[in-house]
């Protein structure tokens, strides 16, 4: 994972340095350059001075289009105090090629996924004419101070992202990646060599979040080319073999969305709804929880004319969520994408191991939640110990309808101490002390177990986890939120030889032995906790760099997108 690490932030400063846009030179014309300006900065003039100070004391900026600074005035502070209140974006009178640079970048937000003006955008060019003109020592230091948050603001979400995620209920901790934002402007962009790339170096360097961008530029450049043609509802669905006007426009938007490869032929001339098309529909309706019939239904065209602005939303959105993400593991971790029902496993250079499907929380009311942590241990052949939250709502109403029904389902009564009161019948008195909660229900080990014959524990305060599952039918279903609110693995035998891969002597054969044995409730201890990610990305991109759309199942995107709202209408004020 070191090497994963080191890896992909070479790439990602590569990629940024080699990638160095028109306005970026524009800028670097007009400004001084490099470390040695930089050595022999001037103070300001008195009236510069006060300016600053009152500025940086007040936490407020009326020439910033969010004036409040709040959030950020300690470090602002702390970063002049470093530097003794010297211009740090300025030498005489003009602005450096590093501060030029930021600008760019600023000006550009929108290829990270950010809103340009959130970063004053519109004001840069503005600031740079009046400084041009005017050397006055009150000037240069509102164009540095403005120079200085602005700079904060854009690292901090390039970071850490712009929402805290305990804001939205996840239990998230990003304080642990954030930069120290006062020695990060004065060590690292200050006198940077490749201002650029020093910026970039605070992103999450993992290959969900680099392919996920790589996305945002593709889409972009499409929504740029593209037509914006809307697929003409059919009034009755239009059968593979049938005629459909729409034919070349149909091909372009399914190759976009992912379903159609771009190797796939298709005649576009022909008219005719049929071959490749009919399969990439087909594809369409698995991924969106539709009959895999092929048949073109308005409901199928409705959706596929999706607005490219939205797509890149979505897009924006994943990011966001990515650069909540830890920045190093001791381990390659395990990632759980939701809307995607799908879990990966990858090895320390980030390629992928494993990918299995898997069944998640129900979206009315028994959503998985999203989180990081550490899987600790593994259980063949667990007890399912019944929560208390289903017993009372699920497991008790059964039984006051039917008192043979724990017998049936394989389950048995528990007394706190742990010993079983029944695993026939259930009395009145048994029932009353479920009801009460001094009894508990749990399901026996074995193939008819809801668990399955394994599952993989990081405890956490939802008591959710990976597991097997008595039900592997349902695994055929396109969508899959269908728990209540674990995680359930297809064929999970080869993932947890690859959780125990630090436990010597855990090859496929003794797992699937210990899965199918005969002792119960065995516990394994990993050898080396192991990182588990569960995330939220309603786009994803696959080995070949296809892009993939997904359906906001939790509402989650809606929420997120309403946060930044709020965050933006907050600082605007």
């Amino acid at each position: 994972m070191k090497n994963l690490l080191k890896l992909t932030i070479l790439l990602s400063l590569a990629g940024v340095a080699a990638g160095m846009g028109c306005r970026d030179k524009e800028h670097a014309a007009m400004g001084q350059t490099g470390t040695a300006a930089n050595a022999g900065a001037a103070q300001f003039d008195q009236d510069g001075q006060t300016v600053l100070h009152q500025i940086v004391d007040s936490g407020r900026d009326a020439d910033l289009r969010w004036p409040d600074f709040h959030e950020y005035q300690a470090d602002v502070k702390a970063f002049y105090e470093s530097i003794n209140y010297a211009p740090a974006w300025t030498r005489s009178g003009r602005p450096t090629a590093q501060a030029l640079a930021y600008i760019a970048m600023f000006e550009q937000a929108d290829d990270k996924g950010l809103v340009p003006e959130d970063y004053d955008a519109a004001l840069w060019s503005e600031r740079l004419n009046k400084l041009k003109a005017s050397a006055g020592g009150a000037y240069l230091a509102k164009f540095d101070a403005a120079t200085t948050v602005t700079l904060m603001r854009y690292v901090r979400s390039l970071n850490v992202g712009r929402v805290d995620p305990k804001t939205l209920g996840y239990d998230i901790e990003v304080e642990n990646g954030k930069v120290e934002l006062p020695q990060f402007l004065h060590e690292k962009l200050e006198d940077a060599a490749d201002p650029a790339g020093a910026v970039n170096s605070v992103e999450p360097p993992w290959p969900g979040y680099l392919s996920t961008l790589d996305a945002l530029h593709r889409v972009s450049a499409k929504m740029k080319e593209d037509s914006g043609e809307l697929l003409p509802l059919p009034q009755r669905p239009v059968l593979p073999g049938q005629a459909y006007a729409s034919v070349p426009r149909l091909a372009a938007l399914l190759r976009f969305i992912g379903d159609l490869p771009p190797d796939a032929q298709v005649d576009t001339n022909s008219g005719i709804y049929q071959g490749a098309l009919v399969d990439a529909v087909k594809g369409y309706q698995l991924r969106h929880g539709l009959d895999q019939d092929g048949k073109l239904s308005a409901a199928v065209v409705k959706d596929l004319n999706t607005p490219i602005s939205h797509r890149l939303d979505q897009i924006e959105l994943t990011l966001e969520r990515w650069r909540w993400v830890s920045r190093s593991f001791s381990e390659a971790p395990v990632v759980v994408n939701l809307p995607e029902f799908k879990l990966r496993t990858y090895d320390g250079s980030g390629n992928v191991v494993l990918i299995k499907n898997i069944i998640v929380g129900k979206a009315y009311n028994h959503r998985t939640p999203i989180f990081q942590n550490q899987i600790r241990y593994v259980v063949f052949r667990p007890y399912w110990e019944v929560p208390p939250s289903i017993q009372r709502a699920e497991i008790v109403p059964h039984i006051q309808r039917d008192p043979g029904y724990i017998a049936k389902e394989n389950f048995e009564v528990v007394a706190g101490d742990g010993h079983v009161v029944t695993d026939g019948a259930v009395s009145a008195e048994v029932l009353q002390g479920l009801q009460s909660g001094s009894y508990r229900v749990r399901q026996k080990p074995g193939p008819k177990n809801a668990l399955g014959l394994v599952k993989i524990i990081f405890p956490n305060s939802d008591n959710v986890y990976l597991h097997g599952t008595d039900s592997p039918q349902l695994f055929a279903l396109s969508r899959r939120d269908l728990s209540h609110g674990c995680m359930r693995v297809q064929d999970p035998a080869d993932l947890v030889v690859w959780v125990l891969r630090n436990n010597p002597g855990w090859s496929l054969d003794r797992v699937k032995a210990a899965m199918n044995g005969n002792t119960d409730n065995v516990t394994v201890n990993l050898a080396k906790p192991n990182p588990v990610l569960i995330v939220y990305g309603t786009v994803t991109t696959d080995e070949s760099g296809r892009i993939y759309f997904y359906d906001d199942i939790y509402g989650f995107d809606a929420e997120l997108e309403a946060a930044l709202e709020k965050v933006s209408a907050y600082r605007s004020q």
